[in-house]
């Protein structure tokens, strides 16, 4: 579980978070919606551990983030996935080494490991068939195409899907996912969401996904959280969402129902 209490964080002057508290069950896929600028990237960050808060704690399975050594955090990363906007994939790298190479970088030189699990993760995104499948000869040939891929060869939804097999290496507890549906079509957009969906129901991970897509939203999340003026506005359900007479809400869904 995920418990972040009385959390502060300011940059300067600016204030962006005043007194965040948040629950994020085990399991649970819980969007983290609001306006630019709000301080939802800046949530995450302190989540895992690239910032640290002024006040308050971030408390991730019972470990409060900010007292831990650098070694304990490592420690604790190595549970934690994280898909990027953008996927920011390595475009001098190809598919299968942009999948290893957060492997590579903590020591594992076993290329047979490495290969499994590129195999494990690529078929957990569907961008290969199902590992049931191996040995047959459209599991092989697609195996063959995809590895030496490189990124500017993918699509958005296959760049998208490759972030998320990357993120998935190890078998984390946490995935987290910062825009998702960024700069794709609303066709892709849908599929993204499915995997996530898929992954949260099948893989048991506890999901927290920043997006401005409310479309995505009403499709994916167990759970909401909105922030607005440096603490949470609003948590519940899509349904409480979609009923609640706060005007900071109400307007925030004109807005962004409407792009």
């Amino acid at each position: 579980m995920i418990k972040i209490s009385n959390l502060h964080k300011s940059f300067g002057k600016k204030k962006v978070l005043t007194g965040v508290n948040l629950e994020i069950p085990t399991g649970e896929t819980m969007c983290i919606i609001g306006k630019s600028g709000c301080g939802k990237s800046v949530l995450l960050k302190n989540i895992v551990g690239l910032l640290y808060p002024d006040q308050g704690t971030v408390m991730v399975d019972d470990h409060n983030i900010a007292n831990l050594s650098y070694e304990e955090l490592f420690s604790l990363r190595l549970k934690m996935g994280y898909v990027f906007q953008g996927s920011a994939l390595f475009d001098s790298y190809n598919v299968y080494e942009n999948i290893i190479i957060g492997l590579y970088e903590h020591g594992e030189r076993d290329n047979e490991m490495m290969t499994e699990e590129a195999l494990r993760v690529l078929s957990a995104v569907q961008l290969l068939p199902p590992l049931e499948e191996r040995g047959s000869l459209e599991f092989e040939r697609e195996w063959s195409i995809l590895k030496d891929k490189n990124p500017s060869d993918l699509s958005g939804g296959m760049k998208k899907r490759v972030g998320v097999a990357r993120a998935l290496v190890g078998n984390p507890e946490y995935i987290f996912y910062d825009e998702p549906t960024t700069g794709l079509d609303p066709v892709t957009s849908e599929q993204i969401d499915q995997l996530i969906a898929h992954l949260s129901q099948h893989l048991n991970v506890t999901s927290l996904v920043i997006t401005h897509d409310m479309f995505s939203v009403f499709r994916i999340a167990n759970s909401i959280a909105m922030l607005n003026n440096g603490v949470v506005q609003f948590e519940g359900t899509a349904e409480d969402l979609k009923v609640s007479k706060d005007k900071d809400v109400m307007d925030f869904l004109e807005r962004y129902m409407n792009e």
